[in-house]
């Protein structure tokens, strides 16, 4: 063997040492040292590591991961079927469990996950109408869904993050009726509503008319009142200027029915003619 094929037997042979006898860790990452199956080594940072040439590195995916769900049926406290989307957000924290207890597969994990999810989803929805549920209680069921799964999963090395109900649904065979009741619901509130408005507004109106009338009556009183007291003025101050020239008044009282008995000349009187209406048309004595 020359000395150069030698240098390079060497050089492949260090070269398959470092392979085999190092190893890295990413930051997205989590890993296990095997030792025939056995774990001898876990949570190494990120970084290049060491090891023995026989032993054996398993890797992990250190993310968040998302489990989807398919849509469910669940029964609510109406005993009522609901229709529910919903995923999960969970990560690897214990890889040393997370090995043991699902062989380190995502995919078994995932089943698990999903098992004791659909458990806890199915005794929360029991405890909940569905009104409660679409209106204001799904953010309690996501709050209590996240309590109850945690600890069910912390026996496989996993964290569960968050959990998010996406859309809850009536089957189509109960949603007609639902829609129905909803309705005929909506339309007695808008008739009772209509009830009452017709109600006050009768009342307005009766209560204008009263008012009306007040005024009126309040007015025609106030007008007799002025008239009457015009009247009473008038009458004084008829009084009066006939007390002052009594001639006068006669001459121009009598001038005035002249004016209106003789308007035309068809106007016809059929009177004495020593008549004292004629007294102002006889010449002085």
């Amino acid at each position: 063997m020359s000395k150069n094929n030698l240098i390079s037997g060497l050089g492949l042979a260090l070269l398959f040492l470092v392979f085999t006898m190092t190893f890295t860790v990413s930051e997205t990452e989590k890993a296990i040292l095997l030792e025939f199956k056995k774990i001898v080594g876990n949570d190494y940072a990120p970084g290049l590591h060491f090891k023995l040439p026989y032993r054996q590195v398993k890797k992990f995916d250190d993310r968040i991961l998302t489990l989807e769900s398919k849509p469910e049926r669940f029964l609510t406290s109406e005993k009522k079927n609901v229709i529910v989307d919903w995923f999960v957000k969970w990560r690897i924290n214990d890889v040393t469990k997370f090995y043991t207890s699902v062989a380190g597969d995502k995919v078994q994990a995932n089943i698990r996950l999903d098992q004791i999810t659909k458990d806890a989803m199915r005794n929360e929805f029991s405890k909940r109408t569905i009104r409660e549920l679409v209106s204001s209680g799904r953010g309690q069921v996501q709050e209590s869904l996240t309590k109850m799964v945690a600890p069910a999963v912390a026996g496989l090395g996993v964290q569960v993050l968050d959990i998010r109900v996406m859309r809850i649904e009536l089957p189509e065979e109960v949603s007609t009726s639902v829609y129905r009741r909803m309705e005929a619901e909506r339309a007695r509130v808008a008739r009772e509503f209509r009830s009452r408005g017709a109600e006050a507004a009768e009342k307005i109106r009766a209560e204008a008319d009263r008012q009306r009338d007040v005024l009126v009556a309040e007015a025609q009183r106030d007008a007799e009142v002025r008239r009457g007291q015009g009247d009473a003025a008038a009458s004084d101050i008829y009084a009066q200027a006939y007390g002052k020239n009594k001639e006068f008044f006669q001459f121009n009282r009598s001038l005035i029915a002249y004016r209106h008995a003789f308007k035309d000349d068809r106007s016809l009187m059929v009177v004495s003619p020593d008549s004292e209406f004629f007294q102002y048309f006889r010449t002085p004595k």
